[in-house]
């Protein structure tokens, strides 16, 4: 017997429409690519976004065609998140830190009809544009003040775009199934692969995130998310902060220390969201300017584990409580957080500080499993480690455009993460599949290496691969970048790590270098420089 209940859909525009009429006074702020700052609410952000919805219209997208962005962000990049997706489109964020190789095989695997552009990387699409298979015009994300020159055709203003349209629009009405939103991973190892997100997904997923065990966002939360909106759809924050009443404070295209410094200050912002190397660079601004962040109560980090030192540096000079979250493209991106409860703050800092360092536990609505070599489940004893699957509905099942599924059989997704979980839940991840290292039969992790080495004060970034060995098949090489003006050699920061990991796993080799190469996410790219280190211990053993 099935249930009375109503079937209504879960949409993407319901969000928007329910924080303009519930949440009125809460605001987004923007820090404008164009200079200065833009706030408004959640009921101006409807209404402008309805008039983008009508330019849509009358410029021909119509459902399921593909539109892109390549923006930072800011409120204009927010209406199109709502305008594109409301009216049945497919919001399409492209990642502008990608090789331009990549950058135009992403938009011609979409064939995005429309690209939407803030005045930073407008170069990018006149570079590429004569590649573009499908498009059709570019709208750049400005007024006709600050409207610049261009070779490219069929360019618009957005603001002349949309000011003329009508305020009135009335959505479609969907199916929840549909594709709202697109988004490519970084493609490492290949082309970058798309995962097409549904509405229900969407609202799943702020559902999940938005709830206590997940990031706690609620009305009176002034969420910062430093995360792009090119980047996983700013790890799901212009969905939740609105299904919330959350105002949110957008940095455009501030990322460095001061220019944050000054905005959270400014507005007051409690919950911060980015990578490790963000908050690195904020923390050496406040520390070189001795100032405090008052407001400050969460820092979420994602992407890629934060060292001890950083929580520490958080919790004693700024009061702030760093919380691991983790997940990938694929799941939306949250898969777990490792969220500060009564029991977890009761602890003393030594065991709370080593108990943040993991990733948490899994939000409601996700599983997640370790299995060895041949699929056999792992212990969960916070020891034995092994490969991590994850289930769950904002998790994807095939790649787009691709028929083959990308699950297994029992529909499990394979993250490609090496990891542990402990007898209460909390999972940490060990490593990527293809970074642990295989010394002598026994595994090492480079992420552990790397937070130990990252601990110490003259060290700005660290990055540990495994390298060939006559003897222990691999061994790991600790490749640093030093704090400017800061000298290190090896026995010193050997001597620093020998009671943060494991004697046996300490770097054979320690190697300064100017700089590390990223994806354009920000993780380190390891693949270039296991190929120019491959031999290094073997030729230097002679």
């Amino acid at each position: 017997m099935l249930g009375n209940m109503q079937k209504q859909g879960l949409v993407i525009p319901d969000l928007l429409e329910h924080a303009a009429k519930y949440h009125e006074s809460s605001e987004i702020v923007s820090r404008l690519v164009e200079g200065g700052l833009h706030r408004y609410t959640y009921a101006d952000a409807l209404i402008r976004s309805k008039q983008l919805a009508n330019a849509l219209k009358r410029l021909g997208v119509s459902t399921g065609d593909r539109v892109g962005t390549l923006a930072w962000n800011t409120f204009r990049h927010f209406e199109v998140y709502y305008a594109v997706s409301g009216s049945g489109a497919i919001t399409h964020t492209i990642n502008p830190r990608l090789f331009p190789e990549q950058i135009t095989y992403i938009v011609n695997h979409a064939h995005d009809r429309f690209i939407f552009v803030d005045l930073t990387f407008l170069p990018i699409v006149e570079a590429l544009h004569e590649q573009f298979i499908s498009l059709e015009g570019v709208i750049i994300l400005t007024d006709e003040a600050n409207m610049p020159e261009t070779s490219l055709p069929n360019v618009m203003c957005y603001e002349t775009l949309i000011e003329s349209e009508s305020k009135v629009f009335d959505w479609p009405k969907l199916d929840d199934e549909l594709g709202a939103t697109l988004c490519y991973t970084s493609g490492t190892t290949g082309n970058p692969k798309g995962v097409l997100y549904s509405h229900r997904s969407t609202i799943l997923h702020a559902l999940g995130s938005a709830q206590r065990e997940g990031l706690d966002i609620n009305s009176e939360s002034v969420v910062l998310p430093v995360v792009p909106m090119f980047h996983v759809c700013a790890w799901g924050i212009p969905y939740a902060a609105p299904m919330t009443g959350a105002t949110i404070v957008f940095p455009g295209a501030g990322m460095d220390g001061a220019s944050l410094t000054e905005l959270i200050q400014r507005e007051k912002a409690d919950l911060l969201l980015g990578v490790p190397t963000v908050w690195l660079g904020l923390l050496n601004h406040l520390e070189q300017e001795n100032q405090e962040l008052e407001s400050v109560e969460r820092v979420v980090v994602g992407g890629s584990a934060a060292p001890i030192s950083m929580i520490q540096a958080f919790d004693e000079k700024h009061n702030a409580f760093v919380v691991h979250a983790w997940g990938m493209t694929e799941m939306s991106p949250l898969g777990t957080v490792c969220a500060p409860t009564r029991a977890f703050k009761e602890l003393p800092s030594a065991e709370r500080y080593a108990l943040q360092s993991k990733q948490g536990r899994p939000v409601f609505g996700v599983q997640l499993k370790i299995v060895d070599d041949s699929g056999v489940e792992c212990q969960c004893d916070g020891v034995d480690f092994g490969r991590l699957l994850v289930k769950g509905p904002w998790i994807a099942a095939q790649y787009y455009l691709e028929e083959e599924t990308a699950l297994d059989k029992d529909g499990w997704f394979d993250t490609g993460d090496v990891a542990t979980i402990d007898p209460k839940g909390f999972m940490q991840i060990v490593d990527r599949k293809k970074d642990v290292i295989k010394s002598g039969g026994e595994w090492i992790s480079s992420i552990e290496l790397e937070n130990a080495a990252i601990g110490h004060p003259s060290v700005r970034e660290a990055c540990v691969i495994g390298v060939s060995h006559p003897k222990w098949d691999e061994r790991p090489l600790l490749l640093i970048v030093l704090a400017e003006g800061e000298s290190l050699n090896k026995e010193a920061l050997l001597t620093f790590m020998t009671d943060k990991v494991a004697k046996w796993s300490l770097p054979d080799a320690v190697l300064v270098v100017d700089s590390l190469p990223h994806t354009a996410t920000g993780k380190l790219l390891k693949k270039d420089l296991r190929e120019e280190y491959k031999n290094f211990l073997v030729d230097m053993a002679g």
